[in-house]
């Protein structure tokens, strides 16, 4: 079986989102073949030199689920882009591009994190090019861990500022851009997170169907994407474990 889930955002102050996760894997374990992390799976990430408690918990569980023999993937998101070699080092995990085209029992599937897809929120597009500029990352990656975290905690305060003003539309996908992605990769199936709204959407593209999976976020329940020897997909959720 392959697991596919984004949109955690791991934080010290959520230890239920922590105890949910944790209790996941235990679940799919002995059943997993892999498991694909699309994003955002911390609020924040500084860089591979932080080590706070949560992380250590994570680095080491993840460690210990890739080395039973599962493979292990993970994507960045709009929250944590400066996940890098030594955190896949640690945890067993494969970082994938974004987007990245995937084999999943046979399906040639397009994986995003899907904050590119928003191409309607110009002003958070304009961000995501500086931010992600190479020259940045260095210099930031370069800077004390506490004024990284200085910085981090202001851009988030910046970005749920901003996002007060704007409409549900303006940030999430943009209709037209999903069949131009799909067709531009040749695939029927996208999958991707970030938009917190779960749910399968069918696509036209060019005389044929397609669809598009939209994985939920971990805030007040489970959700993860299952995908079966006959790559049959079911997208599910449940409640965190009491």
């Amino acid at each position: 079986m392959i697991y596919l889930i984004s949109d955690l955002h791991l934080e010290e102050s959520r230890p239920d989102i922590t105890g949910a996760f944790l209790s996941f894997l235990d679940e799919i374990q002995a059943r997993a073949s892999a498991l694909y992390i699309l994003g955002d799976f911390f609020e924040t990430w500084i860089g591979d030199d932080e080590n706070t408690p949560l992380q250590q918990q994570i680095r080491l569980r993840l460690k210990a689920f890739s080395s039973s023999g599962i493979s292990l993937y993970i994507m960045h998101g709009n929250r944590d882009f400066l996940i890098g070699e030594q955190f896949c080092r640690e945890t067993g995990a494969t970082l994938l591009e974004d987007p990245s085209i995937v084999d999943l029992y046979g399906q040639r599937v397009l994986l995003m994190h899907g904050d590119s897809l928003c191409t309607r929120d110009t002003a958070y597009m304009k961000f995501r090019q500086t931010i992600r500029n190479p020259a940045f990352l260095t210099t930031f990656l370069q800077r004390p861990l506490d004024e990284r975290r200085t910085t981090a905690r202001q851009l988030r305060e910046m970005s749920q500022a901003g996002n007060k003003g704007k409409s549900m539309e303006i940030m999430d996908v943009t209709p037209e851009e999903v069949p131009k992605v799909m067709m531009q990769h040749q695939v029927k199936t996208l999958i991707h997170g970030h938009t917190h709204r779960p749910a399968v959407h069918d696509v036209a593209l060019d005389n044929k169907q397609g669809r598009r999976i939209v994985l939920g976020d971990w805030d007040r329940e489970i959700w993860f994407l299952q995908v079966d020897r006959e790559g049959e997909t079911s997208l599910q959720h449940s409640p965190f474990p009491s």
